[in-house]
């Protein structure tokens, strides 16, 4: 006997084109969603959800994801792996088709145990593909190997077919978004998560402030949160980042240069590559964010 999701997927493909991106999906998606979690490896997903209100949290078997169609790659520059490894799983697009709204959920958000983040924003998602893993050389997750740390890799992660920049600013290459230990997927709004930590007032594109922003929103906002949003696995808010920017130029270069050099215990990655201008970029930025201090 066919299984209820396979059943839901052929259903999907006797239907006409048209019916594709928003009405099947959505309907399919809802049909997998549990309002409670049946096991601890269960994704949560939560956000923007199709039918749902917004906030709703549900969460989706291993086994039914399991059951979706599945890509299937071999990597060889993905970190998280020793050598060449066959990874299989869903594209996190076909995920969005699947879960969030069609007209308001252009970003998706992975948050993992240690309250890391990755964000995939739709032009992210173009050039990149991700693949939510729900195999590793074949195997299911209670077989794979632990992280480089110690932990474990699962439930989810999150890699890529291959991975080639397709941006730059400044010293900043575009880097992969590869979390291990997903737990949650949040399906977003791109201008309400983004704009958290938009700089007040208006900056031309090629401005050091919009090009420190574009940097912070790649790589520190996925450890160092703002108003709710971004990150929390750094025991550095945005804001004390901020007033190191403002008041102690020397000491934040030297975090993101070298940030075991200030916190011996940070598990930050050296940005060793960074030039002056990128360093100015991002101090102009975060300054944006300290308060003012009024003249007696």
């Amino acid at each position: 006997m066919f299984s209820p999701v396979l059943l839901i997927w052929l259903a999907l493909l006797s239907l006409p084109a048209a019916w594709f991106p928003v009405q099947s999906a959505s309907s399919a998606g809802q049909s997998l969603l549990r309002s409670e979690r049946s096991a601890p490896g269960d994704l949560e997903i939560g956000g923007e959800l199709a039918g749902l209100p917004a906030g709703a949290v549900r969460y989706v078997r291993y086994e039914d994801l399991l059951a979706l169609p599945q890509e299937t790659y071999t990597v060889s520059d993905d970190s998280n792996f020793k050598g060449r490894t066959e990874i299989s799983g869903v594209a996190l697009s076909a995920l969005a088709e699947l879960f969030g709204q069609a007209s308001h959920s252009d970003l998706i958000v992975a948050i993992c145990y240690d309250k890391y983040r990755s964000n995939y924003p739709s032009d992210y998602l173009a050039a990149h593909h991700p693949i939510l893993v729900l195999k590793i050389n074949g195997r299911l997750r209670d077989q794979w190997p632990p992280s480089e740390f110690g932990g474990e890799l699962g439930p989810y992660l999150i890699s890529h077919p291959t991975f080639k920049p397709s941006f730059r600013v400044l010293s900043h290459q575009d880097e992969a978004q590869i979390p291990f230990g997903v737990t949650r997927l949040d399906f977003r709004s791109e201008s309400v998560v983004f704009g958290a930590i938009l700089p007040e007032g208006k900056w031309a594109k090629d401005s050091p402030v919009w090009q420190g922003y574009e940097i912070a929103r790649q790589d520190c906002f996925r450890c160092h949160g703002l108003y709710g949003e971004g990150g929390e696995r750094a025991s550095r808010s945005w804001l004390v980042l901020a007033a190191w920017a403002a008041t102690d130029r020397a000491r934040f270069e030297q975090y993101i240069y070298n940030p075991q050099s200030v916190q011996p215990c940070a598990k930050m990655p050296a940005h060793a590559g960074y030039d002056e201008a990128t360093f100015d970029a991002l101090t102009a930025y975060f300054k944006t964010f300290a308060p003012v201090r009024k003249k007696q």
